[in-house]
């Protein structure tokens, strides 16, 4: 064996999958769907092969073709509208979606949060909302002295506030 040593270079994300495979034909309206690259919600589904339409749809091809699924979905970050059309036999992304809760602590002047853990720790790394009527919520909520706990939805290795509830006034 040789003295030399051996040093790698990974670019690979140590971490688990941000997605997972389905069947295009059993994402339903309401699901999750990976179009483009970007986490989305479905809001139209059209299968050819469903006597009802769920808001997805499905159209049937030629004679050796495949059933093909429509979907119309947005954004979970920009709410930007996004369309696919896939064989309903054929695997999609789909990203694995995570909500968690966090007291509001404090906003700093740069348009950052500060959150509380359930361990008790801070996270500091999230901007305020971009969304007008939430971020009013959690601005106004905050100087007014309330109690607030935002909700942050996880996918894809990107987070962002997407609600706010009122758990009181401080004492």
């Amino acid at each position: 064996m040789s003295d030399e040593e051996h040093h790698f270079e990974s670019k690979a994300d140590a971490g688990a999958s941000k997605t997972y495979p389905q069947q295009a034909g059993t994402i339903r309206k309401n699901g999750y769907i990976v179009i483009k690259g970007r986490p989305c919600k479905v809001v139209e589904f059209y299968h050819d092969n469903l006597e009802q339409v769920v808001e997805v749809s499905t159209s049937k091809t030629g004679k050796h073709g495949h059933a093909k699924c429509h979907f119309v979905a947005i954004d979970i970050f920009n709410g930007k509208k996004l369309e696919d059309i896939v064989p309903s036999s054929h695997n999609c992304d789909v990203p694995h979606v995570n909500r968690t809760d966090y007291q509001l602590i404090d906003i700093s002047e740069d348009g950052f949060v500060s959150l509380l853990t359930e361990s008790g720790n801070t996270k500091d790394d999230l901007r305020l909302p971009t969304d007008e009527n939430l971020l009013k919520q959690v601005k106004d909520g905050f100087q007014e002295g309330k109690d607030l706990v935002v909700s942050v939805m996880s996918a894809m290795g990107e987070e962002q506030i997407n609600a706010v509830k009122d758990i009181g006034t401080k004492n």
